[in-house]
């Protein structure tokens, strides 16, 4: 990165414009992205402090979806961030990585080559996909074979993903890039968890596990969606000694699974019930009837059964009472297909094997039904399910033996911890803290980071085989740290070769891999090259900024969180920025499902980069923001008013006495004391304002602020200043008054388009070209400091109110703009007629006020009254 430029403006070396007759915006990006690659532009060049960089966490986006125009915008928003931190003298490490590993990935594969990953099949060298992928018929492959077409399309994937990236126009150091499924990043995962594991905050556990059946994998809790469910309910009756005792399900079933009835301890309706025993109707198996605080009275009959397991709060009951584990249904969804050991009345359950649950609960109510123990007809409602986020039916609870790692979810002093370090941590905007304490607050398990996939990063560790060929998972064979990355399937544990995997007295590699987001966690490990390089690492962590949309504070921001705590004994960044979605117009968020999504290319094709992303720019922090491509045309409006704007300026800059050329007679030398005239001063005051306002607001990652401040003056300063300077500039008024304006406007230019610069990249890159050297995007950001004092920015709205009323007045009588004016007058505040009089030369100009102009003191609004010289 090259050093930024100066930021005085007292004085500068002769400059001469080279400005095209007809400047567009067709061109620019191609032109200027091949010249930011070729030269470099935005390469981290390493510094010699730490406090010389700011370095980005940035979200490594899923190769393997679609991106719509919201995505488009949070990097938009990351990327304003880092222009702004470089050109206040910073070395950005911006890193770009792509999560390519992981279900998203392996659905896509799936899909687009039409196999399945069947790990029993032998590996193919010469496999060559179905020349006609059929999706429903899927050819079963070896998971070597799959992992090879995984890597295979992300690449593909990723080259679409970075030339869109590259065309938005980040400035990101593509150097840097890296894959989550890169060795490096899976040494860096593997290695973590090893480090975990020895400290006992990894552990392998059998315990009831969110599983996704379609997928046939364990899903972590961050990665649940409660959605509305149809079902119905129905009234059982279990048999008490003294009667029925009647409960209501909408998973009759379970019914073979209930451990328990379950009724809160104050509901007096069951008092003389608890310590009692009943029992289950159809399969005649006596179950107690217990008290628990989560049961419900006001629910149903006030009693419900307990099932291992129905949802959550069969769980919690079954953990908390300490019941017995009575698990019918299997990882594939469907009822166990031998009748358990704990089952009285056996015929009835033969008649479940082996159904889905949809088929089973059919069944159980004819079983119901026949035996007298349904009470009426099932009655429909709606409840809430839990899915896994990418799934499409409800998730199933099974008793599996999965990987975890400690997060505060059963470890009250952890939890406070990294309650701590959410209150540590710096957000923008602040009320996202709250989501971050809630989410911690609410945990009620640990991370389950194992899931049963195939493309991801294999558990670096192996078991040993006990002599009847059973694996000793208690004594787990790792990894050395220096033989990472391992892959456990293909690879064999120390002391160890292929001819004893998977027989007695052998080994057997871990069959799993870990959850996306278990590396993910480590996106700054990997990036900053944690255990690679020792240099980038300590100019880089814990990084400055974690940009990202608030629907994964819960997951990625979390999941960091409790890894650089656990590695670090810190937070992995000083701040997190939350951006909102993009919405459509009726304010739902976009899916491919709901048909509402912008494709990001098709708006860039027809409105270009800075148009697209000064739109981005007015969605504000943490807001959700609705879409609307009009909008487009107002960025794009912009864009192109800049271009011409600063064609303008630089020619009335260059402006030539009668018989002089211009560039030979005016080159341009930046020199504030030059600027005399009120009005020259009076708009460089106001542009001092303007450059406050917009850092202050760039200081609190509000670039919206900053735009905002930035635009409203711009379109100000075209519609207003030029209009009243221009004849003055060209000399009308003698040499040093032309000379003050044509200084105002070149000084103005030079720090308007550096205000603009971090959102309009392309555009002020261009302009910058014509008369300066160098790249706007390494100039210094504007200082108050290079403005001069002692101007009064109160002219600058006088002077608007005054043109408003000679546009008024002229329009109101249906005549040019150039018609003359043979008599003014000019009523308004005394100090508002005081400061414009100073004006009177560039008004009587600009407003063709041939005649003479009256000022006249009057009420609190300016306004004028013309007469106007006949039409010839």
């Amino acid at each position: 990165m090259t050093a930024p430029a100066s930021n005085s403006v007292s004085a500068s070396a002769p400059i001469i414009p080279v400005v095209p007759d007809r400047p567009v915006l067709e061109g620019l990006e191609q032109r200027w992205l091949e010249r930011w690659r070729d030269e470099k532009t935005y390469a981290f060049v390493r510094p010699e402090a730490r406090e010389q960089v700011f370095s980005i966490d940035t979200p490594p986006p899923t190769v393997s979806g679609s991106l719509h125009v919201g995505h488009v915008f949070s990097y938009t928003h990351t990327d304003l961030v880092a222009r702004y931190q470089r050109m206040n003298g910073k070395h950005v490490f911006y890193p770009m990585g792509w999560d390519d590993n992981g279900l998203p990935t392996e659905r896509r594969v799936q899909n687009y080559y039409g196999v399945r990953c069947d790990p029993s099949i032998p590996y193919d060298p010469d496999f060559t996909p179905p020349a006609k992928p059929d999706p429903k018929r899927q050819v079963p492959i070896s998971r070597r074979n799959f992992i090879e077409l995984c890597l295979e399309l992300t690449e593909v994937d990723e080259k679409v993903f970075e030339d869109l990236w590259r065309r938005i126009g980040l400035s990101v150091d593509w150097s840097t890039l890296y894959s989550t499924i890169s060795a490096e990043s899976q040494t860096v995962a593997q290695r973590g968890f090893l480090r975990n594991l020895a400290r006992g905050e990894a552990y392998l556990s059998e315990a009831p596990t969110m599983w996704d059946v379609t997928f046939q994998t364990a899903v972590a809790q961050a990665e649940l969606e409660a959605r509305d469910y149809p079902g119905f309910y129905h009234k059982l009756n279990f048999h008490g000694a003294d009667g029925p005792v009647q409960i209501e399900t909408t998973r009759p079933e379970l019914l073979a699974a209930c451990c328990a009835l379950i009724a809160h301890p104050d509901d007096e309706r069951y008092q003389h019930l608890f310590g009692t025993t009943v029992t289950t109707p159809v399969f005649g198996v006596e179950v107690p009837v217990l008290a628990h605080p989560a049961a419900e009275p006001d629910k149903g009959a006030g009693i419900a059964m307990c099932c291992t397991f129905g949802d959550l709060t069969d769980v919690t009951w079954w953990r908390e009472l300490r019941l017995p584990t009575r698990t019918i249904i299997a990882r594939d969804g469907r009822i166990t297909r031998e009748t358990p050991e704990w089952i009285v009345e056996k015929e009835p359950f033969e008649q479940l094997a082996g159904k889905t649950t949809f088929s089973a609960r059919e069944i159980m109510v004819e079983l119901l039904r026949d035996a007298g123990d349904l009470d009426g007809e099932p009655t429909p409602t709606q409840r809430k399910a839990n899915f896994y986020e990418k799934g499409d039916k409800p998730l199933e609870i099974v008793s599996t033996r999965q990987w975890y790692i400690s997060n505060g979810g059963r470890d009250e002093q952890l939890r406070a911890e990294l309650l701590k370090r959410g209150e540590e941590l710096a957000w923008v905007p602040e009320h996202m803290r709250h989501r971050y304490s809630n989410w911690v607050n609410g945990l009620n398990g640990d991370w389950l980071i194992s899931r049963q996939r195939f493309f991801g990063v294999p558990f670096p560790l192996w078991y040993r085989l006990d002599a009847d060929g059973e694996p000793v998972y208690t004594d787990p064979i790792t990894a050395d740290e220096a033989s990472l990355p391992v892959d456990p399937a293909s690879q064999c544990p120390p002391g160890f070769d292929e001819s004893q995997r998977g027989v007695p007295g052998g080994f057997i590699g871990d069959p799993d891999v870990m959850d996306t987001w278990a590396t993910s966690s480590m996106t700054p490990h990997i990036a900053c090259g944690w255990e690679r390089d020792e240099e980038l690492w300590n100019l880089t962590f814990p990084m400055d900024l974690a940009p990202q949309a608030h629907d994964i504070i819960r997951t990625w921001l979390f999941s960091r969180v409790v890894r650089a705590h656990l590695e670090n004994d810190s937070l992995p960044w000083a701040r997190a920025t939350i951006s909102g979605f993009v919405v459509d117009p009726d304010r739902k968020k976009m899916s491919k499902s709901k048909g509402n999504v912008v494709v990001p290319t098709d708006i860039l094709d027809r409105f270009g980069a800075d148009a697209v992303r000064w739109r981005a720019a007015m969605a504000r922090p943490g807001m959700d923001s609705p879409f609307d491509e009009t909008q487009m045309k107002v960025g794009r409006r912009l864009a192109t008013k800049v271009l011409n704007a600063s064609k303008f300026v630089l020619n009335l800059a260059t402006a030539a006495r009668p018989g002089q050329d211009a560039v030979e007679a005016h080159p341009i030398v930046l020199d504030a004391a030059a600027v005399t005239h009120p009005a020259d001063q009076a708009v460089l005051a106001g542009l001092r304002d303007v450059v406050r306002a917009a850092t202050d607001a760039f200081e609190a990652y509000d670039y919206t602020s900053a735009l905002e401040a930035t635009e409203r003056f711009f379109w100000s300063f075209c519609d207003d200043y030029l209009e009243l300077v221009k004849e003055r500039a060209y000399g009308s008024a003698g040499e040093e008054a032309a000379a003050s304006a044509r200084q105002a406007l070149a000084i103005a230019l030079h720090v308007q388009l550096r205000l603009f610069a971090p959102f309009l990249p392309f555009v002020t890159e261009e302009v910058w070209s014509w008369w300066q050297s160098g790249t706007v995007h390494h100039a210094a950001w504007p200082t108050v400091d290079e403005l001069p004092e002692g101007g009064d920015a109160a002219l600058l709205d006088d002077l608007a109110a005054v043109l408003i009323g000679i546009r008024g007045a002229k329009s109101q009588a249906k005549v040019s703009m150039k018609t003359e004016a043979t008599h003014a007058t000019i009523t308004g505040p005394a100090d508002q007629i005081a400061r414009l009089r100073s004006l009177e030369d560039d008004l009587r100009a600009v407003g063709r006020l041939t005649g003479d102009v009256a000022w006249t003191d009057g009420d609190d609004t300016v306004r004028v009254e013309l007469e106007l010289a006949p039409a010839n």
